[in-house]
Parts: C-alpha cells; sequence; structure tokens
C-alpha cells in the first residue's frame, strides 16, 4: 500500500517533473551538453597543470587541490546554471502568466520546483565531468569526515542561494519582458564572483575581502573550500551561518520583488 503525497506536494511534484523532463526531451543536446563537458574538463585540466608547471606551490595551494577544484566547479557549475532560469519570463512574454499566478502552488513555488527538477535533469552532464577528471587522474576525496559532512551542508545551502537569485533574476521580466541582458550579465557575473572560474584564492587582497561577504562565494567557493580543507574548524560554522543568513536575505528579496511584480502584470496575448 503506497501513501499518498498530499494535494500540494502533488502539485508541486508536477512542476518538477516538468523541468526534469524539459531536459530529456532534447537528448541530443544532453549528449552534446556531456561531450563538451568532458572537453572543457580535459582542456582545464591541461592549463592548469601547464600553469603550475615549474611551481609546487601558488598562494599556498597546490597544483593537485587548484586541479580538482577546477574539475569540480566546472561541473556544479553546468548543473546549477543551465541556460534558461525560468519559464517565467517567456509565459510573461506569452500571455500565461496570469493563469500561473492563480494556480493553487504560488508561482515562487513553481518555479523553485521546475528548476530544481531541470538542476536533476542535467546532473548526467555534471557526472561526466567527474568521471572525465577520475579517469585523467585529477579528483582527490575531501580533506576529511567532518570536510565532507560540512561540504554536504554548504552545498546544499549554495544551489538553494543560486535558485534564489536565479529567481529574482528571472522576475525582472515583469517589469522589462525580456531579461537576455540582465541574464548574460549575471551569469558571467556570478562564475566570476563565485569562484567557478578562477578560485578566490587567488584574488588580489584587497578584492577577496569582499567577494567573501557577497553572496557568491556561498555558490561555489565556500563549499569547495571547505571540502578541501582550506576551510576548516570554527571557520565552516560561520560559512555555514553566512549562508545561512545570505539564504534569509535572498528570501526576503524574492519575496520582496514577488509583492511589487504583482502590481507590475501585463497579460500580452493569450
Amino acid at each position: 500500500m503506497s501513501l499518498a503525497l498530499p494535494t500540494p506536494y502533488r502539485r508541486i511534484r508536477g512542476f518538477f517533473r516538468a523541468g526534469h523532463r524539459s531536459v530529456f526531451a532534447y537528448r541530443g543536446n544532453l549528449l552534446l551538453g556531456m561531450l563538451g563537458m568532458v572537453v572543457q574538463v580535459v582542456l582545464t585540466i591541461v592549463v592548469w597543470r601547464v600553469v603550475y608547471s615549474g611551481h609546487g606551490a601558488v598562494a599556498g595551494i597546490s597544483k593537485t587541490t587548484a586541479v580538482a577544484y577546477a574539475i569540480l566547479a566546472a561541473s556544479f557549475q553546468t548543473i546549477v546554471m543551465p541556460w534558461q532560469f525560468s519559464s517565467i519570463p517567456t509565459r510573461i512574454r506569452r500571455g500565461q502568466i496570469g493563469v500561473d499566478m492563480v494556480r493553487p502552488a504560488s508561482l515562487i513555488a513553481q518555479s523553485l520546483a521546475q528548476a530544481v527538477g531541470t538542476m536533476v535533469g542535467r546532473l548526467p552532464i555534471g557526472v561526466a565531468g567527474i568521471l572525465t577528471g577520475l579517469a585523467m587522474q585529477g579528483l582527490r576525496p575531501p580533506a576529511g569526515t567532518v570536510a565532507g559532512i560540512a561540504w554536504v551542508a554548504s552545498t546544499a545551502a549554495g544551489v538553494a542561494n543560486v535558485l534564489l537569485i536565479n529567481l529574482a533574476v528571472s522576475m525582472v521580466a515583469f517589469w522589462t519582458l525580456d531579461i537576455s541582458g540582465p541574464m548574460i550579465v549575471y551569469r558571467f557575473g556570478s562564475a566570476f564572483l563565485s569562484g567557478a572560474l578562477i578560485p578566490l584564492w587567488f584574488m588580489p587582497s584587497w578584492l577577496r575581502p569582499v567577494l567573501d561577504w557577497l553572496p557568491f562565494s556561498a555558490q561555489m567557493y565556500d563549499p569547495l573550500a571547505i571540502w578541501f580543507g582550506t576551510i576548516h574548524g570554527t571557520g565552516i560554522a560561520s560559512t555555514l551561518a553566512i549562508q545561512v543568513g545570505w539564504l534569509v536575505m535572498l528570501w526576503l528579496l524574492v519575496a520582496v520583488i514577488w509583492r511589487r511584480a504583482t502590481y507590475r502584470v501585463v497579460v500580452l496575448g493569450g
């Protein structure tokens, strides 16, 4: 005898499945994404090993750690940063947003569930990168059991951080209808500020304190720094506390944007 989920959870599960299936509906794109991830990881390993050629450590970071960080960052980034953050902009342009806003499940819950489903659908791409890193002996295990457990918590907070900021950027469409410009700026800005492109270890000393307190470092750098042991001891607790603090503030930001957006709805077509 199976236990039925409460009605609100069944509704949300439907949006999760829609996000998941939207990825697998285009299997050719998924396979190309996996192939591209393999090529990216191979090139990443080659470049970082060349950069470290003749150097034992740079900024206190060994070649092994730098290479492993680059592999994991590239693999995770492709999962949490799909090209389309949300279906909200498209549904606004098509005039479908009015229907979404009167559904029993809130638009925020709909969008977050669909985004999580999309991330799950993109897991094979990230796995392809990680397997390539393992095959080329570029990965290394976490710094210890505590680091591994803390990494799981920090990664969950980082994913939630990405989901909320992606949603906030998507809801700009209530004012602009088209968000291609803001989306591109945010995508590349986030990749840089989060340490996905260049680890924050290598940032200038005057810039690093600023980046540490921005919400973006919680997306990528903090979880991986915990994994590799560069954040340890009491630093783990403070890092997790900052991540949770940012989640609260981002949730409040999304709530404020949503409240104002409800007065800005313009239904086109339909």
